[in-house]
């Protein structure tokens, strides 16, 4: 689940997401403030739009929103008040992390991608990435599904020419951190670095 604020983009609206679902059977519903998209048939929530805000809480921030047990709380109660019955679940383990590269093996489909089982502590997620300069044995910075990229783009679960991938490598320059260089190719770590641990830009 990721929370999105933009007073000064969109408005005093929140917007909560939960999960893609078939834009062709995109439907509303709404009670109240509360707008809940959810998908036709299966009744598969996708979000939650909340309008005026500001009357439940006060955000500073503009962006994505950092969540807490006691802000999901907070939606849970609104949601609950303008008369819907889901709770929202969130899981707040970090999602920018120290990964280690187990193995790295050629893509059977393409020249330039290479397949990655990474440890990332809690579990090894098998990432395809396109960097040149991958390699087995490196700290790197991993973005786990659900992530948010500084640019937005949110990080899923995907399928890239047939092989399954979960998370991405981050270079320094998708990580937005000063001084990052142009040409192509991931952020490597010092090898002392913990796997597993939050990684702050």
């Amino acid at each position: 689940m990721n929370v999105f604020y933009n007073a000064e983009g969109i408005g005093d609206t929140l917007l909560v997401y939960i999960a893609d679902i078939d834009k062709e059977k995109r439907s509303f519903e709404k009670k109240g403030n509360v707008v809940r998209i959810f998908e036709e048939g299966t009744n598969k929530t996708a979000g939650y739009n909340i309008s005026q805000f500001s009357e439940y809480e006060s955000l500073q921030k503009q962006g994505q929103v950092t969540l807490t047990e006691e802000f999901v709380d907070k939606l849970n109660q609104i949601l609950e008040g303008e008369g819907y019955s889901e709770k929202l679940e969130v899981d707040l383990s970090p999602k920018f992390v120290v990964g280690h590269v187990v193995s790295k093996e050629k893509h059977p489909d393409a020249d330039k991608l290479s397949v990655c089982q990474v440890d990332v502590k809690t579990e090894t997620l098998q990432i395809v990435c396109g960097a040149p300069n991958v390699e087995e044995g490196q700290k790197v910075v991993v973005a786990k599904a659900g992530a948010v990229m500084p640019s937005g783009l949110v990080i899923k679960d995907a399928e890239l020419r047939g092989v399954a991938s979960s998370g991405m490598i981050c270079s320094a320059k998708e990580l937005n951190l000063p001084d990052a260089p142009q040409e192509k190719g991931i952020l490597v770590l010092e090898a002392s670095r913990e796997v597993g641990e939050a990684f702050q830009s």
